[in-house]
């Protein structure tokens, strides 16, 4: 609220004349006086009033109340926490816990268990959030994590025991990705072979494939930034997922042609989620960060009695 203070010679020309000699002598004049004292009084009244609820008005949204869970955004591949901008900026003016820790991209048996040791880490209740591949990351950390009280996928993969991400990409009708993915080589320490395989989207594909419902400029900023998954990200075995444990909940952007609508919402279904359905892209939540925020504060209604 922007209070504007006024120059004090205006001050003093709006204020009403004081009582004049007769005033004070004349019973009339007396109850004259009073009279616009009392008025004065009321207009006083009224305006602290009105101040006070223009303050409560523009005041900060309290906090969730105690018991809400932490909200834990884990990103996918070709991208890095910073997808989650738009979703972490409106979660915390809500006034909720939110982490989006980074995911290493270089397979899923270790990034599952990279983010399993930072739920341990964390501690207390949390809800597990998972785009495109962090879904599939967040299906085999949380397996084991008892601090984990419910998973949100968005367009996200949501894995069986066994199943590979990229034998699934395979079955999609609608996923181009596979054609859009460009093969890089990096070190390892691995015995064998030094070198090892991973992905990039092309950057001239990035934007139909991947963001299409985005500005070109952002797509192509997305694009520059975007972080390479190591091959093993979608040739290891998934491990027993921990969607048949927990209660879930699934946003599918019905124009994905990255991991492919059909595939996701196939996925969402069988794990039973609570399934939201935007006409969006992959990156719904850079497109949709509403939307997408929505669906998780549902979520954390949901679990917190549970925590």
């Amino acid at each position: 609220m922007t209070t504007h203070v006024k120059d004090p010679r205006d001050l003093d020309a709006s204020c009403p004349a004081g009582p004049d000699r007769a005033d004070l002598t004349d019973p009339r004049g007396r109850r004259r006086s009073m009279g616009r004292a009392a008025k004065i009084i009321s207009i006083a009244a009224a305006l602290a009033i009105a101040l006070v609820g223009c303050a409560e008005a523009g005041a900060a949204p309290q906090a969730p109340s105690a018991g809400a869970p932490t909200i834990v955004l884990v990103h996918g591949a070709f991208a890095d926490a910073s997808s989650w901008n738009g979703v972490v900026s409106r979660l915390q003016r809500d006034g909720y816990d939110v982490v989006a820790p980074a995911n290493p991209l270089r397979g899923l048996t270790s990034d599952s268990a990279y983010i399993a040791g930072y739920l341990e880490q964390l501690g207390g209740c949390t809800l597990l959030v998972g785009h495109s591949y962090g879904g599939a990351v967040i299906t085999n950390a949380a397996y084991d994590a008892s601090n984990v009280h419910g998973l949100v996928y968005v367009a996200g993969f949501a894995p069986d025991a066994g199943e590979v991400l990229g034998d699934v990409e395979k079955t999609s009708k609608d996923s181009v990705l596979n054609s859009a993915l460009l093969p890089l080589t990096y070190p390892t320490d691995a015995g064998g072979d030094p070198t090892a395989t991973e992905y990039l989207i092309d950057p001239q594909k990035f934007h139909s494939v991947f963001a299409a419902d985005l500005p070109a400029d952002e797509a192509a900023l997305l694009a520059a930034t975007q972080r390479p998954a190591a091959q093993a990200a979608f040739s290891e075995a998934s491990g027993p997922p921990a969607w048949k444990k927990l209660r879930s909940w699934a946003v599918v952007g019905t124009d994905d042609t990255a991991a492919g609508a059909d595939v996701i919402h196939s996925m969402a279904t069988r794990a039973g989620a609570d399934i939201t359905e935007i006409s969006a892209s992959h990156l719904v939540m850079v497109s949709h960060p509403d939307e997408v925020t929505s669906v998780i504060e549902g979520a954390v209604t949901a679990v917190r009695p549970t925590c």
